[in-house]
């Protein structure tokens, strides 16, 4: 029997102990239940943790949070092969997109994407691309 005499705080999980929890959720004949009671936690933190493990929302933190960024005066041409902003006429500026984002990896990689895209699909992406 447990008496608690103060009033209970909840809980704070680090990201590595959820992360090792939810491995052991993975190993094979593993029970949720039996995961969630042997570690003292619901089933539905067990079940919202690997969503946003799948979502990319928990991982490890490998990578440094700060990145070098390069602003150029002019819009970046979506279709061009080089990282140097082209030199473009009042006619051809207007079709390029000033709304561009454009994520270079460390091997040299480039992703573009416009300022309106779903989050979470180029957190995956990028995730894909670091893997």
């Amino acid at each position: 029997m447990e008496i608690i005499t103060g009033r209970e705080r909840r809980r704070r999980w680090g990201i590595e102990e959820k992360l090792r929890i939810l491995a052991e959720t993975t190993e094979p004949d593993a029970v949720v239940r039996a995961v969630a009671a042997r570690n003292g936690i619901c089933e539905s933190l067990l079940y919202a943790w690997r969503r946003q493990q799948r979502d990319g929302t928990l991982r490890e933190s490998g990578t440094p949070a700060f990145v070098p960024v390069r602003v150029f005066g002019t819009p970046m041409n979506p279709m061009s092969s080089t990282s140097q902003p082209e030199r473009t006429s009042s006619s051809t500026r207007s079709q390029t997109r000033s709304d561009l984002i454009e994520i270079e990896m460390g091997d040299g990689r480039q992703v573009r994407v416009g300022r309106d895209v779903n989050l979470a699909a180029l957190r995956r992406v990028l995730t894909a691309l670091r893997s």
